[in-house]
């Protein structure tokens, strides 16, 4: 059985599966995306929101027309998978903020969800696009960092060369946006239930 599909932990699978992805192995190349995709996108989703699928995709675009520039471990390759996305992200932004904005009619916006009663809400228990908008409504370094250490697995190392920063830059903004998300899921659950739901 190939290294990469052994999943035991004991070695770097996902590097395996990487190095032969680069060969050519259509196998390998779908492992990789199933272990790296599900953290890039809500990384991505930080930075872009509603448009992440669409980045993301386009950083998977780029992640295969490159793959065979590649060279390191698994933690590389998150690091690097991570670096290209938040590029196309970027890039998303600074093109959106160039469009000429039109003014929607009100009579066609959505009708505002009511917010999910804040009693029920714990850190282990949000759904994942709860926890992302979460996580988005931090300060936008604390985001990327939380998204990058927490949610990607990389070390202050690596989340500090996507981020073009320094390690202890990226644990400060990491240790901090935990602590404000600890904060918050603290301030909504000690609330009483009865004046929960008049300013949330």
């Amino acid at each position: 059985m190939r290294a990469w599909r052994d999943g035991d932990g004991g070695h770097d699978a996902l590097g395996a599966a990487v190095e032969a992805a680069r060969s050519g192995d259509e196998a390998a190349f779908r492992a990789v995306y199933t272990q790296v995709h599900p953290g890039l996108l809500r990384y991505v989703r930080v930075l872009v929101s509603d448009e992440a699928e669409d980045v993301t995709s386009e950083a998977w675009l780029q992640v295969v027309r490159d793959l065979h520039k590649f060279r390191g471990d698994g933690a590389d390759f998150r690091a690097w998978a991570a670096t290209i996305a938040r590029h196309r992200a970027l890039d998303h932004v600074r093109h959106a903020r160039r469009r000429p904005a039109y003014p929607t009619p009100v009579e066609e916006l959505p009708e505002p969800r009511t917010a999910p009663d804040a009693a029920d809400l714990a850190l282990d228990t949000l759904s994942t696009a709860e926890a992302v908008a979460l996580v988005a409504s931090l300060p936008v370094d604390q985001a990327e960092a939380v998204m990058l250490r927490a949610v990607l697995g990389l070390d202050a190392v690596a989340a500090a060369k996507v981020l073009g920063k320094r390690p202890g830059a990226v644990r400060m903004a990491a240790h901090r946006g935990l602590h404000r998300l600890a904060e918050r899921l603290g301030a909504t659950e000690d609330r009483p239930r009865h004046a929960r739901g008049r300013d949330e």
